[in-house]
């Protein structure tokens, strides 16, 4: 059986199981309940969990009464660490971090595969973070749930909506997309430009741009996508790293969202 081993352990999240599990679950913990909605869909941050643990620990604590529920999560960000034309997924049966290890759905995997844009890149996955440092939360607020993890690259929105509406499955498949908001602004001017961003996600825009929000191609495929269309959107948390842990200089901004 082969693994895709965790790349961002120690450095964007506690690298030892016992402190990483007291680190998740305090950040979900301290989040505020949310109503009773079932998500179909999260929007979350994927910075240090410093930095944006606390904005995506709110999205993830919807989850909690679906725990028994969810068994296939749909994971898609955006490419960092390498360029690439369409999306990429792995070749391997498990992605991995301090809290265990999570089963690939293969089935699902070689489903896409039939569709435009999509490759096998080991290479795409091996040190992308945005995907990453989403496992130990939905390792912790799950209890069993199988993955299907894309990377995505250069890829109009058109092609990214396909692979969702293909994996949209019903009440058991929860999608998860993976997107911090603008970069490297003031404070002030990064509070103005993510203000108008979370408005844009919030009417279903599918045409943001990179410099609003990095995963842009990921959130523009989703609200392009056939099955969101009767979704309602709801804005849970925006904040920026100014906010959190790093200085009001040149800050990341983040938000996130759930669509019921």
């Amino acid at each position: 059986m082969s693994t895709r081993e965790a790349a961002v352990a120690g450095s964007f999240y506690e690298a030892q199981t016992a402190d990483l599990r007291q680190q998740v679950n305090q950040f979900v913990a301290q989040s505020p309940e949310v109503s009773s909605v079932k998500p179909k869909v999260l929007i979350v941050p994927h910075a240090g969990y410093v930095y944006s643990g606390s904005t995506a620990a709110q999205a993830y604590r919807s989850l909690e009464s679906q725990r028994d529920g969810i068994r296939r999560v749909v994971l898609l960000g955006p490419a960092h660490r390498v360029y690439l034309e369409g999306m990429a997924v792995p070749s391997v049966d498990t992605f991995s971090t301090p809290l265990g290890e999570v089963q690939l759905d293969a089935r699902a995997i070689e489903q896409i595969l039939t569709l435009p844009g999509v490759i096998v890149s080991d290479e795409a996955h091996r040190e992308e973070h945005s995907l990453e440092v989403q496992l130990p939360f939905l390792q912790s607020v799950l209890k069993q749930f199988t993955l299907v993890p894309i990377v995505v690259g250069h890829c109009d929105a058109k092609t990214v909506a396909a692979v969702i509406d293909e994996l949209w499955g019903g009440l058991d498949t929860l999608v998860v997309i993976s997107t911090d908001l603008s970069h490297f602004h003031s404070y002030e001017a990064a509070r103005q430009i993510d203000a108008s961003t979370c408005d844009r996600i919030l009417q279903k825009s599918s045409d943001l741009s990179g410099e609003q929000a990095c995963g842009a191609r990921v959130v523009n495929g989703l609200m392009s996508s056939e099955h969101s269309r009767s979704l309602d959107v709801e804005l849970l948390s925006a904040c920026n790293s100014g906010d959190t842990a790093g200085s009001r200089d040149r800050v990341v901004g983040y938000g996130a969202f759930l669509l019921h």
